[in-house]
């Protein structure tokens, strides 16, 4: 066993901000947010050591592997466990979960994410999360009266694709309700329909007169505020929750088996890069995490659009929400709206968690113990993020933690014209329609090919249907000799959608407004069930 590797039966987790510390994985899940503002992660990250060995095991086999690294049989027994991992990628429409297929060049593939039943990569986490909601409340609650139950209130914002994924997830299950806030009139149509059309009674949806930035920040306050915590039993969807970045290392395994399968220049054991279009900072975390277990990454490419808060620190080492040319104009923008409206995100909630990481590493670099090593880190988040309210930003910093961090991580930005010229050379080339998050992807994965010196594997992870984002995709594709949308692209599915009725609460930008709205709606619920 590696230094890395802890026995499955210590795993606890902590706050990155340092309130919480030694709690179990059901605490975690249950609570989405720590107590103290931070996000949680595991005392340590497990080391797969007998990793090479899984590399013929099915998606959900492998899923069992890995979360059982994180996840104590005493809290949830092994065959519970694999209960929960098989119901959620029973829902998927491809018999592979997340297939790999091979897009251009030698050495670039595409993993496609989107075959779960909201069409996108969230769901390869929220399908999971949904069920071990369901699991942990079933149990924590058998032989109750429903008075005393644990009624858990599911609040998530969403900039598209998290809030369809989580009412897919959640519709329909035992005690919860599922509130989920979006941007009014900045998501796409499709992405609308699918949350909006949900007719569950514990599913509910508010469009905010706001960005989606304005919604995480409601989402934050609710979990911060007194009254919220009194009345609600809080729980969280977004990558927040950390069972969302565990269930998303899984695919940075198997699309790593499935290359060794399709290519036969690339073995197990060999590099690869992994090009993740990101806004949130989720999916390319669960990358880290899996390169941190043991999977051979050569770089993690993170790829923003014009929102590109992350790429401008990987480039200076600040972190900052807007340009410095902004600021010193004196008009900083405000987010822009961009053809990937599901990146077009101010601050990215999960680089929190990176971030901890590099401080604690360059603190044991500097000869500090394990345990003064996660405190300095939790002191450097907690000033950090200080820094980030009152002034919008902080570093740059430490030039060795930088250092350290660009050992595995390079980044790019895309404009909006990028994205459009790659949704149509691809389509030229290969008859491949890409959605425009996706075309981002494919965008920094030419570059990142044209960098690399020698031939070097890519896996661009494809994150949704293209049907869900029609505008860009009509658009760019407007002028090409027989494209059809619907008849191409559309799924019959999401076509009946845009026919029914919806249901969703207009709200202005106000957590104390929706903190009373989502308190009424519980309430409702509650009522409805002790009636029953």
């Amino acid at each position: 066993m590696t230094t890395n590797a802890i026995p499955t039966e210590a795993q606890k987790y902590l706050s990155t901000r340092g309130g919480d510390y030694d709690l179990s994985f059901e605490t975690v899940v249950l609570k989405g947010l720590a107590a103290d503002g931070g996000l949680f992660l595991p005392h340590e990250v497990p080391s797969a050591d007998d990793w090479q060995s899984w590399k013929d095991l099915s998606y959900a086999d492998l899923a069992l592997k890995i979360f059982s690294l994180y996840i104590s049989p005493s809290e949830i027994p092994t065959e519970d466990l694999k209960g929960i991992i098989d119901r959620s990628y029973s829902t998927f429409r491809a018999d592979e979960i997340t297939p790999l297929v091979h897009l251009q060049d030698d050495n670039l593939f595409l993993l496609e994410l989107f075959h779960g039943p909201s069409y996108s990569f969230k769901d390869c986490a929220l399908q999971f999360l949904g069920n071990l909601f369901e699991y942990l409340l079933v149990r924590k609650n058998r032989g109750k009266q429903t008075k005393d139950k644990h009624h858990l209130t599911v609040v998530g914002a969403t900039s598209g694709d998290t809030g369809s994924a989580a009412i897919y997830g959640l519709r329909g299950k035992k005690d919860v309700t599922v509130t989920i806030l979006h941007p009014k009139g900045r998501i796409s149509p499709i992405q609308e329909v699918q949350m909006t059309t949900c007719t569950e009674a514990n599913v509910h949806n508010l469009a905010v007169t706001g960005t989606f930035d304005d919604c995480q920040d409601i989402v934050k306050a609710l979990f911060g505020d007194a009254d919220a915590n009194e009345h609600l039993k809080l729980g969280a969807v977004n990558s927040i929750n950390f069972s969302r970045i565990l269930a998303q290392i899984v695919f940075y395994y198997y699309s790593y088996f499935q290359l060794a399968k399709k290519s036969s220049s690339f073995n197990v054991g060999d590099k690869v890069r992994f090009v993740t279009p990101t806004g949130n900072f989720g999916n390319i975390l669960a990358g880290y995490f899996a390169h941190k277990m043991g999977l051979p990454v050569d770089k993690l490419v993170v790829a923003t659009n014009e929102n590109d808060i992350l790429h401008r620190f990987w480039t200076t080492g600040r972190y900052e929400k807007h340009p410095a040319e902004d600021k010193q104009s004196g008009k900083p923008d405000a987010c822009k709206e961009t053809l990937s409206p599901a990146m077009d995100i101010l601050v990215s909630s999960n680089f929190e968690r990176l971030l901890w990481f590099l401080s604690k590493e360059h603190a044991l670099a500097n000869g500090a113990d394990s345990q003064s090593s996660k405190k300095q880190a939790s002191e450097d988040i907690v000033s950090w993020y200080q820094s980030l309210k009152s002034s919008g930003g902080f570093g740059p910093i430490h030039q060795d933690m930088l250092t350290n961090g660009r050992q595995i991580f390079e980044s790019d930005r895309v404009s909006n014209a990028e994205t459009s010229a790659t949704i149509k050379s691809c389509y030229q080339e290969t008859k491949y329609v890409l959605d425009p998050h996706t075309a981002v992807g494919i965008t920094a994965s030419h570059r990142s090919l044209s960098r690399t010196g020698a031939p070097t594997h890519h896996i661009s992870l494809s994150t949704a249907h293209p049907a869900k984002f029609s505008d860009a995709v009509a658009t760019a594709l407007k002028d090409e000799a027989g494209f059809d949308f619907d008849a191409q692209v559309l799924p019959d599915e999401l076509k009946a959608l845009l026919q029914k009725e919806t249901r969703v609460t207009q709200v202005e930008n106000s957590w104390e407004a929706v903190r009373e709205i989502i308190k009424a709606q519980v309430q409702k619920e509650l009522k409805a069930e002790e009636n029953a």
